[in-house]
């Protein structure tokens, strides 16, 4: 008769189960939790700041949060913008109360998807924010400059998130395989679809992972190949075309179909990757990326429309959604097209991590304090505004010792090709200057 109440309880998803216990364990975001990096440092000094943490999804977010909680010995109160409203920003406000008042402790509140909340909603922490009662963490995946007012924003340190890397993502598929079939080993092929399927994305990763090897031990397969991947994860799998190319060779066609301006060849490979069942906003992440890269300055609307496309699917989803994408497609394949922004991206980035650090020219110092101004900072800086053409013919912005560098050469192509007139008049206003 007990056998009836005794019920096993559910095993948690992987995901859970691997979820870091201490920031030593977290994959990814060295940036910030390396060896004397921000995050950790935080961390070790035991005094955390409210913050926000911006990034895409599955990079660690709410992981990092609930470290937080844990290692500043506070109460974890996690909310979602998505479904609470002001009731329960202030059942939360008073559970924090209640806990400083009967333990003691402080109080971290965990905002997921914060710029869900309209600008009542965020104003509503402020004043216990500022009062110290609760440490506010906010995550989004949306620039916080635009979608978390001022006020809450200045009361907060941003921190930037990175999508995970495929060797990051490599060594959280080798946890997994660990933990749940340590004498399953994966075809070097398999490791390598299953990554670009995660995109970034540990969660995405660890979800389809789990199917995986649940699918493996099932079928008492002690070996994956990508026989037994497609057999048994081809709903799941970006892996579209019914001959066997895999999902990024079709994300190749797109992109080449789009910088080659063919819009009819771009139109077809996105919705031969929508009927196979691909993910429509991994898709418009790609679409903004081709704006990005290979239109560029040519035609700036391109980016907008790419990124307008995204959140239009986010607010109306499927199949709606999908028709704004696709126009972005079709706009991005027929616009002008020009990577000269992104080759002068790079150029000067490999630069600048090459080069010295040199100071800033005295001309091109803020000068606030008389102290600043007596020491010649801004002394002779001329005001753009206030020179004939708004120009300043002949004056120099970069450091005095660094000769001028030339790292954006526009292309004759849409916008673009104004761009090269006028950079090309300016510089003969330079010359004529020094001569």
């Amino acid at each position: 008769m007990s056998g009836l109440f005794n019920t096993a309880q559910p095993q948690a998803p992987l995901a859970e189960r691997l979820r870091p216990k201490t920031i030593d364990e977290v994959v990814g975001q060295s940036h910030l939790l390396g060896h004397g990096k921000p995050l950790r440092l935080a961390f070790q000094s035991g005094k955390l700041p409210s913050m926000i943490l911006w990034g895409p999804p599955g990079v660690g977010k709410t992981t990092l949060a609930r470290l937080i909680a844990n290692t500043a010995d506070a109460e974890f109160i996690p909310i979602s913008a998505v479904l609470s409203g002001i009731k329960d920003i202030r059942e939360a406000v008073e559970r924090a109360e209640l806990t400083l008042q009967q333990h003691g402790r402080k109080t971290i509140l965990f905002v997921d998807e914060v710029h869900r909340f309209n600008k009542g909603q965020q104003d509503a922490f402020l004043p216990f924010v500022e009062s110290g009662l609760i440490t506010f963490i906010g995550a989004t995946t949306e620039n916080p400059s635009f979608e978390v007012n001022s006020a809450l924003l200045s009361r907060s340190q941003v921190f930037v998130l990175n999508a995970l890397s495929e060797p990051e993502l490599a060594l959280l598929l080798e946890r997994a395989r660990l933990l749940v079939a340590e004498n399953l080993t994966l075809n070097a092929e398999v490791i390598e679809q299953v990554l670009a399927y995660a995109d970034g994305d540990a969660r995405r990763l660890l979800n389809f992972a789990e199917g995986l090897f649940n699918a493996a031990l099932g079928a008492g397969v002690t070996q994956i190949d990508e026989v037994f991947l497609q057999a048994s994860m081809a709903a799941k799998l970006r892996r579209f075309d019914k001959g066997g190319e895999a999902f990024y060779d079709q994300i190749s066609a797109l992109h080449k179909s789009v910088r080659g301006s063919n819009p009819d060849a771009a139109l077809y490979w996105f919705l031969r990757m929508i009927d196979g069942g691909a993910d429509p906003l991994y898709l418009g992440r790609r679409i903004v990326r081709m704006a990005v890269e290979d239109i560029g300055i040519a035609d700036p609307r391109a980016q907008t429309m790419a990124l307008e496309a995204c959140q239009i699917f986010e607010r109306l989803g499927s199949p709606e959604g999908e028709l704004a994408l696709s126009n972005a497609v079709i706009y991005c394949a027929v616009a002008a097209k020009s990577n000269a922004a992104y080759m002068a991206y790079n150029q000067a980035k490999a630069f600048v991590a090459q080069d010295k650090s040199r100071p800033v020219p005295l001309h091109l110092r803020n000068a606030p304090t008389k102290l600043m101004k007596a020491l010649d900072y801004g002394k002779e800086y001329r005001y753009a505004h206030n020179e004939p053409e708004a120009y300043a013919a002949g004056e120099s912005y970069f450091p005095d010792d660094l000769p001028p560098q030339q790292f954006y050469t526009p292309t004759p192509r849409g916008l673009e090709g104004k761009i090269a007139e006028k950079l090309a008049h300016l510089r003969e206003l330079d010359k004529k200057v020094k001569k």
